[in-house]
């Protein structure tokens, strides 16, 4: 995986090339945090004074495109073949600029190599080839950085060469190995506050493109009722990730961005019933250890509340 050169990595270069190293963070008092997969720890001889930080910031985040300064202090942007760069600025961040680097392994992992490594101990990789192999529609869930792009990648990778992959993400991290990817990125609005183009309009865009599995790197906001609306109208195989801690707390997670869609809790259950045949969650032990923990599907309650029920 190619990285941006020395001269814009500046102090992160070193950090950056280690091929163990997933997630860089550099904290307001200068120190660089490091996690090499078993949780981040301090770098111990790497401090970045507050000056230095924010023209690292903001050279990184121009790197990618995009504009990091008083009128836009915060931005988030894709380096390379899937670096994510987000950069916050004073005053947002008071005291200093604040960085947080996530690093996508060098190696694509098929499904062969997450098993080998465990993730399946508890639910079988069976279960997720069988998905696959029906053109199931799933959402992925998990916490920040417990490998639910990993196994979404590993999941599409695995798809029938033949198909046709549309995939939409805010900024470029979802890496799959398949011959007929197209990939959408969603745009920032410009310095006059023109331009932005969200990913609600990117999976309208994607419908045009007769994709076979539409897919939502994350669903965060109202691209929630566009995702379900068309794997409501004959799109199988599709696929999103959400933010959760537990498969028992995906319900409200999805009622709360059925909110930010416009949706009530009751036409949110119902789209969501019909539109997912299944919610695969995922975790990071204490060791760093990432593994698919829980599989479910979402249920209807007799009084027409959305629920989730671990799969047999």
């Amino acid at each position: 995986m190619p990285l941006p050169s020395r001269d814009v990595l500046g102090p992160l270069a070193a950090v950056l090339a280690d091929t163990d190293v997933t997630d860089v963070f550099v904290n307001p008092d200068g120190r660089v945090w490091v996690d090499r997969g078993a949780g981040a720890a301090l770098e111990g001889g790497l401090r970045i004074p507050a000056g230095e930080a924010r023209e690292l910031a903001v050279r990184l985040v121009a790197a990618g495109g995009r504009h990091l300064d008083e009128a836009t202090p915060c931005a988030d942007v894709s380096l390379g073949d899937g670096i994510r760069v987000h950069g916050v600025l004073p005053p947002v961040s008071p005291r200093a600029a604040v960085l947080s680097i996530r690093v996508p392994r060098s190696e694509r992992l098929p499904l062969e190599r997450l098993e080998s490594d465990g993730f399946f101990e508890r639910v079988p990789r069976a279960v997720v080839d069988g998905l696959v192999a029906r053109r199931a529609n799933l959402l992925v869930t998990g916490a920040g950085g417990s490998g639910k792009t990993t196994l979404l990648a590993a999941l599409l990778s695995s798809a029938p060469a033949t198909e046709r992959i549309v995939v939409v993400e805010d900024v470029g991290e979802l890496r799959v190995d398949h011959p007929h990817v197209v990939r959408l990125e969603a745009r920032q609005a410009n310095l006059e506050g023109r331009g932005a183009i969200g990913l609600d309009r990117l999976v309208r865009e994607a419908l045009r493109m007769r994709p076979d599995r539409l897919v939502v790197g994350e669903c965060r906001g109202s691209e929630l009722r566009e995702l379900l609306m068309a794997l409501n109208t004959g799109h199988d195989g599709g696929a999103g990730t959400l933010h959760a801690n537990s498969l028992a707390d995906v319900p409200a997670r999805l009622e709360a961005l059925g909110v930010l869609a416009g949706w009530g809790a009751e036409a949110l259950a119902r789209q969501a019933v019909s539109a997912l045949d299944a919610v695969l969650h995922v975790e990071r032990d204490a060791a760093g250890r990432r593994r698919l923990a829980e599989a479910g599907e979402l249920r209807l309650t007799p009084r027409g509340q959305l629920a989730v029920a671990e799969s047999a």
